[in-house]
């Protein structure tokens, strides 16, 4: 399996993810539509997502469906937790220091 961050490296992958997100599944011709990519570019990012365990394929009459598995971005997601811990408590931190260096209102005359 490649390496997952060597696949989402690549913007026109991240794109046809994106895609794939808004939508309960797109053919080839749709994304090549959609992203302005060629149908051979499509079909070799969609091989490596595919390869990735990122995307999943079922055939159909007008060609082949593309899905996201987001179950494939659960190592990235265990990966970025630390990462959301560490901001969510400088974000609470400068919320602090915000509120403290706040001037007070006085009495209104």
């Amino acid at each position: 399996m490649p390496d997952l961050f060597s696949v989402l490296a690549e913007p026109s992958r991240r794109l046809i993810l994106d895609a794939l997100r808004e939508s309960e599944g797109l053919l080839v011709k749709d994304l090549v539509a959609l992203l302005g990519l060629s149908q051979p570019n499509v079909s070799k990012h969609l091989r490596v997502l595919r390869t990735a365990g990122l995307v999943t394929e079922s055939p159909e009459r007008q060609g082949r469906r593309y899905r996201l598995r987001a179950e494939g971005l659960r190592d990235v997601d265990a990966w970025l937790d630390p990462y959301r811990t560490f901001w969510t408590a400088r974000l609470h931190d400068l919320g602090d220091h915000l509120d403290s260096t706040r001037p007070q209102e006085g009495p209104r005359q």
